[in-house]
């Protein structure tokens, strides 16, 4: 098969997908949105925390540095510090204000005033309770929920239904006919109106007609090319059905690697705690130096950020998984008209 000829024939079947994955598009950026604006806060809230434990790390080693327990050269580390979560918070700041402008702008919410209004974000970023099903039952889901395979499959069914229509023209046409009548005669009109009603003066007569076109190439034509539409319009509905299997897996394998982030993520900000804790200790006994707690601060720091990163990060995976198996309008009570029967939509319905 051609490929220009292939892309024509795949062209509704792409139609189909891009205005039947319209709503599930909007609800994955809104809500993406939104877990960007909680990553946002999050965020900010633990460079304040750690800019305030960086100012008491500053004042200790002040504080020491008038005892006399340490060189005053030790201050330059922890001013640095101090500094640099300053110049993060900022950052921070202007990074969770950018995410609650493009929140507001996608819910486009009616009245006055809709930049300056403020957002509560009331789901926390946690990891959702229960085991996730295997990837075999999300492709399944996934080939009977998706609207874009169901209206190709429509649009596949209707070019079946022309290659009956076509075909039908190659038949010979056979005609039935009957004709039934009543004459009168007579030397006057008068006369010949009476001898109408007279059961003597009837006729009928009946035949059939048949008509096959010699060579009937217009006709076989038409099914031709219906057929070859018919072919090229199964064979676009395999490729898209395999594209979505590929791109349900490949959500998949995201949404496993990132579920494994967030075990990993939190075991290293729990190692991360427990080092920031010895060093501040040695640290106060005169066994390390400001520029090791700063260290320890920064590892910290990285740490429950990146922590909080893979709990999003998740959430997010879980999102685009499900959109890309068409359940995310159904997993949060959307219902869209589709060509899926009552019946096999509450066996597929998601758990």
């Amino acid at each position: 098969m051609g490929r220009r000829k292939f892309l024509k024939a795949a062209l509704p079947a792409l139609e189909a997908m891009r205005s039947a994955a319209a709503p599930g598009m909007k609800i994955t950026r809104i809500e993406t949105v939104y877990w960007n604006n909680v990553l946002a806060l999050r965020q900010e809230a633990i460079y304040a925390d750690a800019l305030r434990v960086a100012e008491q790390q500053l004042a200790e080693t002040e504080a020491r540095i008038k005892v006399g327990r340490i060189a005053e050269v030790e201050i330059a580390a922890a001013r640095a510090e101090v500094a640099a979560r300053h110049e993060s918070l900022i950052a921070a700041a202007a990074a969770r204000e950018k995410a609650r402008l493009n929140l507001l702008r996608l819910l486009n919410l009616p009245g006055t005033n809709l930049w300056d209004r403020a957002i509560d974000l009331l789901d926390p970023p946690a990891e959702p309770a229960g085991p996730l099903d295997d990837v075999g039952s999300h492709v399944r889901l996934g080939m009977l929920l998706r609207a874009d395979l169901n209206q190709a499959r429509l649009a596949a069914e209707r070019g079946e239904l022309e290659v009956v229509k076509t075909r039908n023209g190659l038949l010979p046409k056979l005609d039935l006919f009957i004709t039934l009548g009543r004459t009168g005669y007579a030397d006057s009109f008068g006369d010949s109106a009476q001898n109408v009603m007279d059961e003597d003066h009837s006729d009928w007569s009946f035949g059939a007609t048949i008509e096959y076109p010699l060579g009937n190439r217009d006709a076989r034509a038409r099914k031709r090319r219906a057929t070859l539409e018919v072919e090229q319009t199964r064979a676009a509905l395999a490729n898209l059905a395999q594209l979505a299997k590929v791109d349900i897996r490949s959500a998949y394998i995201d949404v496993l690697s990132s579920k494994e982030e967030i075990a990993a993520t939190a075991a290293t900000r729990r190692y991360r705690e427990d080092a920031l804790r010895a060093e501040t200790e040695k640290f106060r006994v005169g066994k390390s130096t400001a520029l090791l707690v700063a260290q320890a601060q920064r590892d910290h720091l990285f740490s429950q950020l990146a922590e909080v990163s893979s709990v999003v990060g998740h959430l997010q995976a879980l999102i685009g998984l499900y959109r890309l198996e068409g359940s995310l309008l159904e997993r949060r009570g959307i219902r869209m008209p589709d060509a899926v029967g009552p019946a096999k939509r509450a066996a597929a319905a998601p758990r």
